[in-house]
Parts: C-alpha cells; sequence; structure tokens
C-alpha cells in the first residue's frame, strides 16, 4: 500500500517532512529504518519502533531525508530544505 512512499525515499530525491503526519507516513511506508529523523513529540515511539534514531533537533538531515519537529521549527526547516533543492541543481 505504501510502495510508491518508500520507492521515492529510496530514490535519493529529496524527502522533507515536519511535524507528525509526514513523518508517520515514512513510519507506515517502512522508510526510516536506520535512519536519524525527529518529528513530533506524540511519534518519538514510534520513530525508535521503526528503526529509527529520533533526534530532538529544529532539523535533522539524514541523506535525501530532511525532518523537523513542529511548526516552531519552520525558519529553520525552510533554510534547510532550500538548500537542499539549491544543492540538487
Amino acid at each position: 500500500m505504501y510502495f510508491l512512499q518508500k520507492k521515492f525515499v529510496e530514490s535519493g530525491k529529496p524527502v522533507f517532512a515536519i511535524c507528525h503526519a509526514p513523518p508517520q507516513l515514512l513510519i507506515t511506508a517502512q522508510a526510516i529504518n536506520g535512519r536519524k529523523i525527529t518529528g513530533w513529540k506524540s511519534i518519538i515511539q514510534d520513530i525508535k519502533n521503526a528503526g529509527a534514531t529520533f533526534v530532538d533537533a529544529e532539523v535533522v538531515k539524514d541523506d535525501n531525508i530532511i525532518s523537523s519537529r513542529s511548526p516552531a521549527d519552520i525558519p529553520a526547516f525552510i533554510k534547510a530544505t532550500l538548500k537542499q533543492l539549491n544543492s540538487n541543481e
């Protein structure tokens, strides 16, 4: 069911996830095992159970996945995502 999401992550294309819904989608797609990621505090255990390492930081970059915890992190998240997009040109 989540084949498309997992294949997209595996493609190496940039994946941006903030708050709880996008990381939860990556968890369900089994796409974060062995990765470092952050997200909303209510999904910390879900991230760990999915085999990822939870990092409590504004922005976490692990290869092509850039994640942030909450709307309060949006300025740092935007800066990191723009940097990633500019490096892929």
